[in-house]
This record gives structure tokens, C-alpha cells and sequence, in this order.
């Protein structure tokens, strides 16, 4: 047997016998010798390698993986994404000598041979058995692109890429054939021109370009001497000649490619000599990869376009193609943010809740009638590094789109109550008693023929934030000074299935998926909501009634060679959520929130608003949503974790005893909308007329408005007693009462029936603890 040398290797005979055997078969190829099954070097000895013929006959060109660039709706750039950084240009976009250097150093007799040359390969047989190893290679640069070609198309798999570098034979047949078409099908200069955007230059480039971009911040055509013989040196081995990392050796590099440049008459000796002399000169530039890097504070908006590519079936129909489209990349892609709004945003949020403080704030913006998201952003930056504050959570979405749990909007989701209650044929002007505490009122219908009750032994109370807010009330006052009492007895009126219909109707969903729970607590926001379900819902109202499907992507292209290809995307669908009067009455209501209600501080001035505040179980939230004819907005405030409750707390440098819908997301929401709304038409809405009360109130606290106050029902109450017939309540459930800020009861569910219709998960509200005899909330406090 050969022997082998001490290193564990070939010998040098063994060493010229395996590139002979190469060059055998090479020539045997190019003479137009095809090769049977079984025969010449064994190469089909027990199915180990296909014979040449065997071998499938055309090679397609992989889609290059490449930068991905999300533009905001005006062209300017949030931010590239990709897998591997590649940016591919046309040969014309290379500068000359780079051509000349690359080809040089690897293949300088690439003009002169065909896809096989087969002088390199004696060459470098002679040369290794000279050096007793593998000292020279003798691929051209065709066959190094057909290499590549396997290893882009192998992605991130670690086993198909460790299959497309193997250093067997089998892998050369094939190589030597697609080689082969390559050079019949492409020409040299299109070989030359995918193989400089392909190969790997380290630091993350893939391709002339990114690796120009890299190292000098400069286009691939503009390239000097000196910088395209360093990046040609690159291409053996880039961590060995990382100039970033080892400038000695990059140099030794670069100026043993400018030597061979000179000997082959590319430069001269002088000007050889005179490149070697000068430093590397390198200007790089950071990588930048990713939303974390997007500008405009829109890292969340980009992780949004993200999971959109990554889910939506309009990208491909299964999980795999969707996820290899987004790795390809090569796209653009035009979204819905408008810079104007976003930086509007952005700007109020950090003027108002700093990332460090206790609690954060998100915001989202849509726009009514075509629900384009116009902006996204948080008090949080985006990021991993939980030290410097940062998140990867977007607190404005539902969590299948990389959201949290979502937080229970409060007294903003009275709106959807008052609509439901008007389109049933309830007019604004309709009174309820609305005192000051009463217990839910019982039975209450629900859907599929289901009955809410409340235990008759122990029976769910709710109270409103102070004794002096007393009715009766009408919609509007009970709307303006956000009176609980009201609206649990509207929904008790109306049924709670009307409410569920609408607020399907208008987009408004858990943010953790689940179904809306069938109780009347519902009128009061105890389901978890994220800000861009409320702000696009309100949109609706905006848009009299019509409620349009958010979207964040405009147009998305893809490159596919030179050409850029077009791309479906997801579409607005709108439908009708309620009639023009329903949603005219409810802008009026809301109208009045903002001009003498709990929502005062939110107003924009002279352009006509309305909105709506909201403060949760024991201010765990707060929130004011609302909107204009043109735009909608909605801002949440609290502690993502559910923790930290928002009184004696400093929030933005402002200290409070407790935090109101009205006070702390209210001017966030005025200051957001004016940035974003400057330069926009004054529209008015289409208001109706809605009778004042006539009466007077009691003990002085009728026609006061004021800040919002805090929702706190507890467990029982939320859940009261939901059976499927008209049976009594049982006495083993419902829920104590108590003060109105006390934290909620954990107690057992009102009624009795054979087999729960649902489950009460732990922690299902905001705040829940195990003490406190709890009444509720969202009660108008006294200006």
C-alpha cells in the first residue's frame, strides 16, 4: 500500500495520482467523452458516485441571497435586512481592475481555457508534489462558481453545505459537467460577473459590492488598484486575510496579487511597486443588519413587515417558502409609514415616558378608509440588551405578531357598547338610572341562546369612581364622564352578543387570540387589547362605519437577475362594521369626551377630535384612543408585566398620586397627532344632534366632568353566572364588593350548571390578586 506521510495525509504520489485522475477525466469531458456507468477511476464502484453521464443535465442558477430594503411610504429607508449581505451589480458596476485583480490571483489563465484548464491542473499537480501537500490549487474560476452555486443553494443547512464542499471525486464529476454548460451557455463575462457577486469576502460581504461597502464605503466601480488587489487576496481564505483583523498579513496579500498583475501585463512593475507602497486605506463600515438597526425609531414597524412576509400566505402557502423568500431576500419593500407621523410619534413618546421609567408606552396610528399604519412606536427602544432598557417585544400588536399578552383597554371599549346599543336601534338620548353603586343587573342574554346571571346570594356590584357621579344619565354625559354604572346597565339592555357582533365587525379581537368572554364586564374593557386593535377600530368611526383591515405594506419587488420582478401583497379588505348615523352618533359622543369630558387635555384645538380615556384594574393601564376624520391614534401606558401599578409613581420626570386616561396618555396622543397632522386638511365630522339633559342631578356631581377613572371588577364579576337556559343562579359563586380601588376578588363562578361553556385562566385580568373586596370602575372623577 502507499504509504502516507507522518501528517496523517496523501503522499505527494498519491497527491498527483488523485489530480491526474482529475485531469483525466477532464480532458476525457472536453474531448466530448462520455463516460460510462461503470469504468474509467471506478467512479461508479458500488453507487458511490454517478457515472458522468447519470448526472442531471442542466444546473439552474440559485435566486442569490441578498440585502432586503423596507422603505417607508415616501422611498426613504428604515432599514436593510438579510441572511447574507450581498448587494448584486451588474460587470459594468465593477470597477476594471477588480476584474483584473480577481482573475490574476485566481484564474489568470481564465480567458485562455475553457471550463477546464487543463495545464493548471498539471501545474498544480507538479507544484503540491514539489510542496509535499495541497500548496496550489486548479479550479478555474467557472468551476469555483458552480461551487458556490451549491453552497448558496445548501442556505444556512450545515449538512448540505458540508455535502457542497466536500473533497471527494463525485462532487468534481458533477462540478466538471455543470462547469462545462456553464461556459457553453454564459460566456466568460457573465461567468466573471456572477462569480465576483458571489463569492465571500469576509466580514459578513458576500459579493464585490458589500465587500467594497465593507472595507473602503465606496461603490465596487469605483475601486482603485491597491483596493481591488486587497479584495481579490481576500477570496482564498477571508479570515486569514482579514485586513480588519490582521493588517500585516492582508498586506503580504494584497501585494503578492499586484505582483502577479504585473507579471501578467495587467499594470506595470512601476505601478505595482508604487500600489504596494501605500497603506491599506481601509474606511469600513458596520454591517447593518436587521430591524434593530432601522432608523426612524421603526424597529418595531420593521419586525411587524417581518412577521407579515413570514405569515401571510400571499408569500407562499407554506411556512418553509415564506421563510426562504424572506432569507433569499432581494426584495423591497414599500410600506405603509409615514415618516412624517412616525417621527411625530416617536418624538411625543420621548418627551413623555423615558425607557427607563417603571412603566412604557406604545403608539400606533392607522389611517381610516384604507387602514394603512402610519406609525408604530415605543417608550422601550428596540433591541436585546435588557440592560439598556431595550425589547424585542412590540407592545402595539397582538402576540402572533410578536406582540405580548395585550392590556385591558378600560373605558375605551365603551365606544363599541354605544355603537352596537345605537345600530340595535337605541337612541343617543336613552337614560338609565346609572347610581352611584349597583349590583350587575341579571339575567343578561348572551349568544347561542346562553344567559348571563349573577349570583342572587352574593351578587357582582361595580360602583363608579366617586359617590357625586349619580344619574340619571343620557349617552352623551355618561359617555363624556365615562360612567360605568351606564353602560353596564346599556349592555344588560341590549344583550351582550350585539357588543361581540360589533366588535367583530370592527376588528377588535383579544390580542391573545381567545375569544371575547360572554359577561356584561365586558362594556367596561376587561378583555386584553393591543393599540393597533383599538386605534384601527376607532379608524372605523373615522371612516362612518367602514372598517378596513390593517396593512403595512405598500409593493414589494424582488430582484431576479437584473430585472426586478413584482410581488403579491396582503390587501386592505373594508366592509361595513355600521351604518353612517351609527358611526356620526358615536364621533359626536366621543366628540364631547374630548371637548368638556374626561379626555380635555387630549384635544387638538382648533381641529375638530374625539376619543376616549381608559384606566384598568388598579391602573395597571391607561390609555386615551381617538381620532380625527383623517387619522386615528391610540396610546396605552403601564407595565408590560402586569406588575406596577400606576400610583405614587414618576412617569417622564412628572410625579403622580395616580395616573388617568386623560392625564398621562392624553397629552401623549395630542402631541403625537399634531406632529403627524401638520399640514394635513381640517376636516369636521358629520355630527348629529343629540339633545341635552333636562334634568338636574343629585348631590351635585350631574354635568361635572373630569378625569377618567380606573376599572377594578373582580373575578366573579366578570364571569357572573353564564348558563345555557333561563335556570336560577347558584349561591356558590359570584364576587364581594368593596372600594372602588381595593384590587379584585378571586372568587368562584355565580351560577350553576352541569358543564362550564369556558375556563377562567389564572391572572385572566390586569391586576387580579387574592385580597380586596372589590367594586369597579371607569368612573367620571370631579375636574
Amino acid at each position: 500500500m502507499p504509504k502516507k506521510r507522518s501528517s496523517g495525509g496523501l503522499s505527494p504520489m498519491q497527491q498527483a495520482a488523485k489530480f491526474l485522475g482529475v485531469s483525466v477525466l477532464a480532458g476525457a469531458v472536453m474531448a466530448g467523452i462520455a463516460l460510462p456507468a461503470a469504468g474509467a477511476l471506478g467512479l461508479a464502484a458500488k453507487g458511490s458516485v454517478k457515472g458522468f453521464d447519470e448526472i442531471p443535465a442542466n444546473l439552474k442558477s440559485p435566486q442569490l441571497s441578498q440585502r432586503t430594503t423596507i422603505l417607508d411610504s415616501q422611498g426613504g429607508q428604515i432599514a436593510t435586512v438579510y441572511s447574507r449581505d450581498r448587494t448584486v451589480v451588474d460587470l459594468k458596476d465593477i470597477s476594471p481592475y477588480m476584474q483584473k485583480a480577481i482573475v490574476a490571483i485566481e484564474d489568470s489563465r481564465f480567458y485562455k481555457h475553457g471550463a477546464v484548464d487543463l495545464k493548471g491542473v498539471l501545474r498544480a499537480v507538479n507544484k503540491n508534489a514539489q510542496e509535499g501537500g495541497v500548496a496550489q490549487g486548479a479550479s478555474t474560476l467557472t468551476q469555483q462558481l458552480v461551487k458556490n452555486y451549491f453552497i448558496e443553494e445548501a442556505g444556512d443547512d450545515p449538512t448540505k453545505v458540508a455535502e457542497a464542499t466536500q473533497q471527494t471525486l463525485g462532487r468534481k464529476v458533477r462540478e466538471l459537467k455543470y462547469a462545462i454548460q456553464i461556459e457553453d451557455k454564459l460566456g466568460k463575462k457573465k461567468i466573471l460577473e456572477n462569480y465576483l457577486n458571489i463569492t465571500f469576502f469576509g466580514e459578513q460581504a458576500y459579493g464585490v459590492e458589500a465587500a467594497s461597502q465593507r472595507y473602503f464605503s465606496k461603490h465596487a466601480k469605483d475601486l482603485n488598484l491597491q483596493e481591488s488587489a486587497l479584495l481579490a487576496g481576500i477570496v482564498q481564505s477571508p479570515s486569514r486575510y482579514d485586513p480588519v483583523n490582521d493588517e500585516a498579513e492582508a498586506t503580504k496579500r494584497r501585494n503578492i496579487v499586484l505582483q502577479r498583475m504585473a507579471e501578467l501585463g495587467d499594470i506595470s512593475q512601476k505601478e505595482a511597486d508604487q500600489a504596494k507602497e501605500k497603506p491599506l486605506g481601509l474606511h469600513t463600515s458596520r454591517p447593518k443588519n436587521g430591524c434593530i438597526t432601522a432608523a426612524k425609531s421603526a424597529g418595531f414597524f420593521c419586525d411587524y413587515v417581518r412577521q407579515i412576509v413570514l405569515t401571510d400566505p400571499v408569500f407562499g402557502k407554506t411556512k418553509e417558502q415564506r421563510a426562504k423568500l424572506w432569507n433569499r431576500g432581494g426584495l423591497t419593500i414599500r410600506t405603509t409609514l409615514d415618516p412624517q407621523a412616525q417621527k411625530s410619534a416617536q418624538a411625543s413618546i420621548k418627551d413623555h415616558v423615558y425607557k427607563s421609567d417603571a412603566v412604557a408606552t406604545a403608539a400606533t396610528v392607522v389611517e381610516p378608509g384604507t387602514g394603512k399604519i402610519l406609525a408604530m412606536g415605543q417608550s422601550r427602544p428596540y433591541g436585546v440588551n435588557v440592560k439598556n432598557d431595550e425589547t424585542t417585544i412590540n407592545l402595539s400588536v397582538n402576540s402572533d405578531m410578536g406582540g405580548g399578552a395585550g392590556y385591558q383597554p378600560g373605558s375605551t371599549f365603551k365606544p363599541i357598547v354605544a355603537a352596537a346599543a345605537v345600530e340595535g336601534g337605541k337612541p343617543p338620548t336613552q337614560e338609565y338610572s346609572s347610581p352611584y353603586e349597583m349590583p350587575y343587573p341579571s339575567p343578561v342574554s348572551a349568544c347561542d341562546g346562553k344567559v348571563w346571571r349573577n349570583d342572587p346570594y352574593r351578587p357582582a356590584k361595580l360602583k363608579n369612581e366617586n359617590e357625586s357621579e349619580r344619574g340619571p344619565y343620557g349617552m352623551a354625559e355618561a359617555t363624556a364622564k365615562s360612567v360605568n354604572t351606564y353602560y353596564v346597565q346599556l349592555i344588560s339592555d341590549i344583550g351582550i352578543c350585539p357588543v361581540i357582533d360589533m366588535a367583530k365587525k370592527m376588528g377588535v379581537q383579544r390580542a391573545d387570540g381567545r375569544k371575547i368572554d360572554q359577561a356584561p364586564s365586558i362594556a367596561l374593557g376587561t378583555q386584553e387589547m393591543s393599540p393597533l386593535t383599538m386605534a384601527n377600530a376607532y379608524a372605523t368611526f373615522a371612516a362612518r362605519g367602514m372598517y378596513c383591515t390593517p396593512v403595512a405594506i405598500e409593493s414589494v419587488t424582488q430582484k431576479v437577475g437584473s430585472e426586478q420582478k413584482s410581488l403579491q401583497v396582503p390587501k386592505s379588505t373594508c366592509s361595513r362594521a355600521m351604518s353612517e348615523n351609527t358611526a356620526d352618533t358615536v364621533s359626536t359622543l366621543l366628540k364631547g369626551v374630548v371637548e368638556d369630558g374626561t379626555g380635555q387635555e387630549a384635544g387638538l384645538g382648533s381641529r375638530p377630535s374625539a376619543g376616549k380615556t381608559g384606566t384598568t384594574d388598579e391602573r395597571f393601564a391607561a390609555w386615551f384612543v381617538g381620532y380625527t376624520p383623517n387619522m386615528a391614534g391610540a396610546v396605552w401606558v403601564g407595565d408590560p408585566q402586569h406588575k406596577r401599578k400606576m400610583t405614587n409613581i414618576t412617569i417622564g420626570g412628572i410625579p403622580h398620586d395616580k395616573v388617568y386616561g386623560g392625564e398621562v396618555p392624553g397629552p401623549i396622543w395630542r402631541d403625537m397627532m399634531s406632529g403627524a397632522l401638520e399640514g394635513k386638511p381640517v376636516e369636521d365630522f358629520h355630527l348629529v344632534d343629540i339633545p341635552d339633559d333636562t334634568h338636574e342631578g343629585d348631590d351635585q356631581g350631574k354635568g361635572r366632568r373630569g378625569d377618567d377613572g380606573n376599572n377594578g371588577d373582580t373575578t366573579g364579576q366578570l364571569i357572573g353566572g353564564l348558563i345555557g337556559g333561563p335556570t336560577d343562579g347558584g349561591a356558590t359563586g359570584g364576587a364581594t364588593t368593596g372600594d372602588a380601588t381595593s384590587g379584585t376578588t378571586t372568587g368562584t363562578i355565580g351560577g350553576t350548571f352541569p358543564t362550564p361553556t369556558f375556563s377562567i385562566p389564572g391572572n385572566f385580568i390586569e391586576g387580579q390578586t387574592n385580597g380586596g373586596n372589590n367594586g369597579n370602575g371607569n368612573g367620571g372623577r370631579r375636574g
